[in-house]
């Protein structure tokens, strides 16, 4: 087989040459196995054979270097597998990742023992069987969850959907796999808002857009509330204008009902996102919004491009939906309700979108600018 001597030498050698020679026979038979590419059946009988006697007899290094060499062959049965699992040693996690193909029963072993590196580097493949997806999702552990987190090759829908949202609340790396996904529902990391950064804030509103949203129980706290629009903006950016946070922390713990550690999390977030959640769940506009987001974002940079997201999405997220936003904050709400039918994102045409950026990003921006002049309110530095 493979160039090499009978089977009957092979044995000769080990039994007359010593430790030494055998580790040197594995190693180079692995390698050479693994460079053959595809084997006939009889072949891989046959190399199964010699190496089942040659493993036991080796060195442990030599067996785990034979062993890394074996694990890139494209002909590994299900015998050669365990063979290569059972020696690896500490390449197990890249060999788990790295096979061209794997069974069902050697990764379900793996899972077995409890080995979370090696489950974690299984997440990871492509090729999972549902049988061995539930093992996975049934292990507790974030290293594993992360690692299904980034792999797109999984549906996210049904329990699976379920155990990742649930996930991303725990963990914010798994938050932030999760939002990277085009696949997945960014409006299920609602919880994890102050866990992102800020595109990914922002891709966590777009998600409510033109969408309906269950009954958000702290809407009712929201209508109960005697606070006038024009004059929560004024006071606002007020505050804002003199960087007085701690300030409006107090405030927006004593209108929204949220913890103040949340409403100094908002108050502090420069990016703005947070704070317009707040806005709009208290029905601003985007003339009123905008007057206090500009004040109260960074001015380290160009904002204007900020601005104009901000704009479009208070015309493009409802009141209950920032609401149901904040409800989802303070844990009220069951995220999974949204994928209900009725609650599913709204779908728009390519004409719409078209429409849509056909229109002046900045348009409602300069007005909003061009009024703050007007008016004499000084811009905060």
């Amino acid at each position: 087989m493979l160039g090499f001597q009978p089977y009957e030498t092979f044995q000769l050698l080990i039994e007359t040459g010593g430790i030494d020679r055998t580790n040197t026979l594995l190693v180079a038979a692995c390698d050479a196995y693994a460079r053959r590419g595809r084997a006939t059946q009889a072949e891989t009988d046959q190399f199964f054979a010699l190496a089942a006697r040659l493993f036991p007899a080796a060195a442990p290094s030599a067996r785990a270097k034979a062993a890394a060499a074996l694990g890139r062959s494209e002909s590994l049965s299900a015998e050669l597998e365990e063979l290569v699992v059972a020696n690896v040693g500490e390449d197990l996690s890249e060999f788990m990742v790295a096979a061209p193909r794997l069974s069902e029963a050697t990764m379900l072993k793996v899972i077995s023992t409890s080995d979370v590196p090696g489950a974690a580097a299984i997440a990871r493949r492509s090729d999972l069987t549902n049988v061995v997806l539930a093992k996975l999702f049934q292990m507790n552990s974030r290293k594993v969850y992360r690692a299904l987190a980034t792999n797109t090759s999984i549906a996210t829908r049904g329990p699976y959907l379920a155990a990742l949202a649930r996930s991303a609340q725990m963990d914010h790396q798994v938050a932030w796999s999760l939002a990277a996904r085009d696949d997945f529902d960014a409006a299920l990391l609602a919880p994890a808002f102050f866990d992102l950064n800020e595109s990914d804030r922002i891709k966590v509103i777009r998600a409510f857009s033109m969408r309906a949203t269950p009954e958000a129980p702290i809407k009712k706290t929201l209508e109960q509330l005697s606070v006038a629009t024009d004059e929560l903006t004024r006071a606002l950016m007020k505050l804002f204008a003199e960087n007085r946070r701690p300030e409006v922390t107090k405030l927006l713990h004593q209108i929204t009902g949220l913890d103040e550690v949340r409403c100094g999390q908002i108050s502090h977030d420069t990016s703005g996102a947070a704070l317009f959640v707040v806005l709009r769940a208290f029905g601003c506009s985007a003339y009123d919004g905008l007057k206090v987001l500009i004040h109260a974002t960074s001015h380290d940079e160009d904002r204007s491009q900020a601005l104009s997201t901000f704009s479009k999405l208070f015309e493009s997220v409802s009141v209950d939906a920032t609401a149901y936003l904040m409800s989802a904050w303070r844990g009220e709400v069951n995220l999974l309700d949204l994928g209900k039918p009725e609650y599913r994102p709204f779908a728009e045409t390519r004409r719409s979108a078209a429409a849509a950026a056909a229109q002046s990003p900045n348009e409602q921006v300069d007005k909003t600018i061009e009024a703050l002049s007007r008016i004499g309110i000084r811009k905060a530095g």
